[in-house]
């Protein structure tokens, strides 16, 4: 008796048991349920979305909450400032919060205080404290805008006339990507508010009730905190899920060894991965870091794109046609780990066209890198601009980042005894031991130049923690008191 062949089952029909087992993966990981009933729209660079922030908050009737990592006092920034300042005359609750370190520079304390003379409640997010030695490394990094808890924005634009550019001088605009948003997940970007109002003073009375559905589209809203990792959590969910396509911009990539692998895993299975960066940075000193890292992508199948643009700002994914996310968060350790974040991931696939629709066309604008017959990163093609000449810049920049990464493994190995050395890592070896014997030689013959710091930054640290124990003492102590 012949055995039957047990047939292959139907990728149709397991796609909805797919999706649920998807849908109870994302929110477990990021935190964040997924909101039906949405209307999204996709905006691009800041010709949309500048002119579609300020309309919308001229139409505040009751409340206007806007976060930001900076607003530039120039042009852009003052127009913005006006219309707040004009709504709050007109007794329309209007908050503002900043980050402290993102604006340091950018805007003078007149700015500011002009804002508050005009009744605008503004809030600078993580200044400098004694009592907190590291607080510096965390940050308010997000773009959100909520109206009347009607209409949300989510973004990667911060407010300065860099993402306008200047049509007189030929200094194109940065591109960036951000999204309109109505429906009840409006509320979740309004909690998220209320969440960093709260962490800069006292929070705020108002409910917050989720509005009436006004479309079709499910999305999250993944409000990330210091040490929360969600959106990292997340973001590698997603390169495993993904079946055909991951593609993906970032202004400033510096992938973990833990996401660098997921990438690598993906585009190895066959997943057509691509990055899309900048290749000119506003933050120099972090463009040799991201291009440390092309050749191990490069060498897994990953394609990398840089954009031959003014900059590159926007931080967006799309996976599969099917899941999309428009934000805030970078590629890398300082917005997975230590920084407030706010994206939108969307789970729809109208949108995910789009998505893909304007991902291709970016890529029209762009340089693909690529590893010649020597395994040597090149961008051939490329438009002569500036300094910049085909391979001689990518080997240039990136030689002290990836020297750095190179013995920070070869050290890591030697130590660990976890992986065994190469002989072309001997040398290196070598050196590195010369390195860090002279400095020890150093510290022994001159002590000082070593204690004396480390006395100090012990002697804050120690007491900040005493600060913070005390009050923490006397706030359950108070507790208790009037129980």
């Amino acid at each position: 008796m012949k055995r039957q062949k047990r047939s292959a089952p139907d990728e149709r029909a397991l796609l909805p048991q797919l999706r649920l087992l998807a849908d109870g993966a994302f929110s477990r990981t990021a935190g964040a349920p997924l909101i039906g009933g949405n209307e999204v729209l996709l905006l691009e660079d800041a010709g949309e979305n500048y002119p579609r922030w300020l309309a919308t908050i001229r139409s505040a009737k009751d409340h206007v909450h806007f976060e930001n990592y900076f607003i530039q006092e120039d042009d852009t920034g003052s127009e913005l400032a006006e219309m707040l300042s004009i709504k709050a005359r007109d007794g329309v609750r209007v908050r503002l919060v900043y980050d402290w370190l993102g604006s340091f520079g950018r805007a003078s304390r007149r700015f500011w205080r002009e804002l508050r003379a005009a009744g605008v409640e503004v809030r600078a997010y993580n200044p400098p404290r004694l009592s907190s030695p590291l607080g510096l490394f965390s940050r308010d990094h997000r773009k959100t805008l909520v109206v009347d808890n009607e209409i949300g924005f989510v973004s990667g634009l911060c407010v300065g006339d860099a993402w306008v550019g200047d049509p007189e001088r030929g200094i194109a605009p940065w591109r960036d990507t951000g999204v309109q948003i109505r429906g009840p997940a409006v509320a979740d970007i309004e909690r998220a508010f209320a969440r960093t109002w709260a962490l800069c003073g006292d929070p705020l009375s108002e409910p917050v009730e989720a509005p009436p559905p006004a479309g079709e589209v499910s999305l999250r809203i993944v409000s990330s905190e210091p040490s929360t990792a969600g959106m990292l959590r997340l973001d590698q969910l997603i390169a495993a899920l993904a079946r055909k396509r991951l593609w993906l911009s970032d202004a400033y990539f510096n992938g973990t060894t833990l996401y660098i692998q997921a990438l690598r895993a993906a585009a190895r299975d066959g997943v057509d991965v691509r990055l899309l960066l900048p290749s000119t940075t506003d933050i120099p000193i972090l463009q040799p870091v991201s291009r440390a890292s092309y050749r191990t992508l490069l060498e897994a199948g990953v394609r990398i794109f840089e954009w031959n643009g003014t900059m590159v700002h926007a931080k967006t994914a799309v996976t599969d046609g099917r899941w999309s996310r428009v934000g805030s968060t970078n590629l890398n350790v300082a917005s997975w780990f230590s920084n407030c974040e706010l994206d939108a991931v969307i789970e729809d696939d109208a949108f995910g066209a789009q998505m893909e629709e304007m991902y291709l066309r970016d890529l029209e604008n762009a340089t693909e890198i690529i590893l010649d017959v020597r395994c040597k990163v090149r961008a051939p093609g490329r438009p002569a601009r500036g300094r910049h000449r085909v391979g001689h810049t990518y080997e240039k920049s990136t030689r002290v980042a990836a020297g750095a990464v190179r013995i920070g493994r070869t050290v890591g190995a030697a130590l660990t005894d976890r992986r065994v050395l190469g002989s072309v890592e001997s040398r290196l070896a070598i050196l590195t031991g010369l390195l860090v014997c002279s400095l020890a030689a150093l510290v022994a013959i001159f002590p000082r130049v070593l204690a004396y710091p480390a006395a100090a930054i012990g002697a804050w640290i120690g007491l900040a923690l005493l600060w913070r124990g005390f009050k923490l003492a006397r706030e359950r102590k108070k507790r208790l008191d009037t129980k």
